[in-house]
């Protein structure tokens, strides 16, 4: 076998690979002691060559984990990125003892539901450009609601160098209404909202695809209902692959 180092691969970039943790969480595990690479305990500079066994605390890397599904309803403040760099990341606010990924985001000033999970294959389906999959806002805003601001909503708005598409737009009261939409341009319902001359204070999503945010307490999360994942699957068997949607935050 040929041990050079161009047919290896560094032990931290190897375990981060596995969806694990992350480099800079691998190189902790690393100078604790507790990864073990074919049966020594490694060092930093240690690299993973074909045929290597890599153990973290006796498990082998190779032992796919459970596969999990978390509904979460994420405060604001809370910034939804894995980067820990970022002291309001939505991972250490969590604290699952698992490694998750947020499926999509939710700008750090609103609120509501979001999916965790560990399983990468279904996250890259949910964010299918062109699948349609509906997403469920309520949204505050400071002047009084018209006919006309609805109805422009509805229709589509020119932001982003194209026009939104068509969507479900619900009065709810004099300064709160119900959007509906099957898109996620970069902080999409504000943008619309500025260009209309409308000022956001709250938004809350409260729906995505099947799953309902309910009365989850905020800062919560819950693991899917058998149902819903259930649901879910189905939806996204048939998800293209042709291209990933913008999926940025609202």
């Amino acid at each position: 076998m040929d041990r050079s180092n161009e047919n290896s691969i560094s032990l931290n970039k190897y375990i981060a690979s596995t969806g694990r943790c992350s480099r800079r969480e691998a190189d902790v595990l690393i100078k604790a002691g507790k990864v073990q690479l074919n049966g020594a305990v490694a060092n930093a500079g240690n690299r993973v060559f074909d045929g290597d066994e890599v153990l973290i605390e006796g498990q082998s890397l190779n032992d796919k984990p459970k596969a999990v599904y978390l509904v979460f309803n994420k405060p604001k403040g809370i910034v939804c990125t894995t980067d820990k760099r970022e002291k309001d990341n939505i991972i250490d606010y969590i604290n699952y003892h698992q490694r998750l990924f947020p499926i999509g985001r939710l700008d750090k000033r609103s609120e509501g539901l979001i999916f965790l999970t560990n399983d990468g294959d279904i996250v890259n389906k949910i964010l299918r450009a062109g699948n349609k999959h509906e997403k469920e806002y309520i949204v505050s805003v400071k002047q009084p609601l018209s006919q006309k601001f609805l109805s422009d909503m509805a229709k589509g708005v020119p932001i982003l160098g194209t026009v939104t598409k068509r969507c479900v737009v619900e009065r709810i009261n004099k300064f709160t209404f119900r959007i509906v939409l099957i898109q996620g341009l970069n902080r999409q319902i504000r943008r619309m909202c500025e260009y209309l001359d409308y000022d956001v204070l709250a938004l809350q999503r409260v729906r995505i695809m099947n799953v309902l945010l309910g009365k989850l307490p905020v800062g919560s999360w819950r693991e899917f209902s058998k149902m819903e994942l259930e649901i879910l699957m189905a939806d996204v068997a048939d998800s293209s692959k042709i291209s990933a949607a913008d999926t940025k935050d609202k």
